[in-house]
């Protein structure tokens, strides 16, 4: 077993310093991982490989993450980095897509307790092109709305973290809540 395998083991053990050990034996493989990426992006990126890289560590240590190796933390370092560099991106283009405007956030409604019997065959036929659409979106919501569970039991049961089962529990009733409206 790697030298990072076995700090990756102790991070989801819960020692507090493994986090600490691990970033020195990772930072040059993290850093070329970085500087591809960024080689990839349009001239004028202004993130550096550096804060890439610091910024996409941040969030692997912080994610309750369990890590099966080497391999699976390198690829989670990759996805993260995707993810800051789109969201980078995103941010850019907000003000040519309206950015500039007042933003009101508008509370998705959560779905109904008390339902009829057509409702409920709408919410289940909605639920059923939420699966063919995304299966593990339409297991979340089936484990939170039929079963009951919390988010935090929703996400242990389906093996993803809290972070992941709340941002697909916030899509899935956009998702939801859209179908419904249009009457598919």
């Amino acid at each position: 077993m790697s030298a990072v395998t076995q700090i990756l083991a102790r991070i989801e053990a819960g020692d507090p310093g493994a986090a600490e050990r691990l970033l020195p034996l990772v930072y040059g493989e993290l850093r070329a991982l970085a500087a591809a990426r960024l080689a990839r992006e349009k001239p004028g990126q202004t993130l550096e490989p550096t804060a890439l890289v610091h910024e996409a560590y941040l969030r692997l240590v912080g994610d309750d993450q369990k890590w099966n190796g080497r391999g699976h933390f390198f690829a989670a370092a990759a996805e993260a980095m995707r993810r800051i560099l789109v969201e980078g991106a995103r941010r850019k283009q907000q003000v040519k897509r309206g950015g500039d405007r007042e933003r009101v956030d508008v509370e998705l409604a959560e779905l109904p307790t008390r339902m009829s019997s057509e409702e409920l065959l709408d919410l289940d036929g909605a639920l059923e092109a939420l699966r063919r659409h995304d299966a593990d979106k339409a297991k979340l919501v089936t484990l939170r709305y039929f079963g009951g569970l919390t988010i935090e039991q929703a996400a242990e049961a389906l093996d993803i973290s809290r972070v992941t089962a709340h941002r697909h529990w916030t899509y899935a009733r956009a998702w939801l809540h859209q179908h419904l409206s249009d009457g598919k």
